[in-house]
């Protein structure tokens, strides 16, 4: 029956993994399914198509508040606190805690230690804060040009696909326990060029602009997660949060340069 616990001991499926991926990247009811390393492969994996459908979900609210005659600056606000909402705000916190950590510049045991914190230090609440003015302000140059629902579908497709490769094989865990030893290391280099190749394609759509959005903020979130990989010895939850962002900002604020 719909909603009984699946049997113990039974291989995860590709549904599976696509009911984490919704648990996980969003506030959609996912069911329960059996969770283990296969699945978080496929999950992440699929992320960016994740991102996309938040995305479309998000650009309809931007699309609204602009229809209703709000400000592009208050449109802008609204889709991005709704972005926040549709994912309870995980990455957020998850890019104000790996702020706090690297700021520390403590080793990486206390480092860690610092990230499993529930508060958020100075560090944490500077990039936070920023990180957010530069996603409303980028967003709504991009919306007073009239581009700003695809822009907005590209940035959030491509914050997750940096989950993607952050989560490729060899890229290690920081820790045993939490969402980044369950994905760290799961997806293939095959797969992995395969929806960089889709989303790249879907990008296309929106004009050459699109896609150098997404290759920028692909580096924004490598250069990130090598800089946490060698302080921390690996990739965290927090980690992987703080990658989507990221690249998210990065990519609205390519396409504002084309705004």
């Amino acid at each position: 029956m719909p909603g009984d616990p699946p049997p113990e001991g039974r291989p995860s499926t590709f549904a599976d993994g696509l009911r984490l991926a919704a648990g996980t990247l969003s506030v959609l009811p996912a069911g329960i399914g059996v969770v283990d390393r296969r699945a978080g492969g496929v999950a992440m994996t699929v992320a960016p198509f994740a991102g996309a459908l938040l995305g479309g979900a998000c650009a309809a609210v931007l699309a609204v508040a602009v229809w209703l005659g709000l400000a592009p600056p208050l449109a802008s606000a609204l889709a991005v606190a709704a972005l926040a909402l549709f994912t309870r705000g995980l990455h957020l916190d998850g890019l104000a805690d790996l702020a706090d950590g690297l700021g520390s510049a403590k080793p990486a045991e206390q480092a860690l230690d610092i990230m499993k914190k529930s508060d958020i230090g100075p560090f944490g609440v500077v990039t936070l804060v920023l990180t957010l003015l530069i996603q409303v302000t980028a967003l709504a140059q991009v919306t007073a040009s009239g581009t700003g629902p695809a822009a907005l579908v590209t940035a959030c497709a491509t914050g997750r696909l940096a989950l993607t490769w952050a989560c490729r094989s060899g890229v290690p865990a920081a820790r045993p326990g939490g969402l980044g030893s369950l994905v760290a290391g799961t997806v293939r280099p095959g797969p992995a060029l395969a929806v960089t190749a889709l989303t790249l394609l879907g990008a296309a759509l929106a004009g050459p602009r699109a896609v150098l959005a997404v290759l920028a903020g692909l580096l924004a979130a490598w250069a990130l997660r090598r800089r946490a990989v060698r302080r921390l010895g690996g990739v965290t939850g927090d980690v992987l949060g703080a990658l989507v962002e990221t690249a998210t900002a990065t990519a609205l604020v390519v396409c504002a340069t084309g705004g």
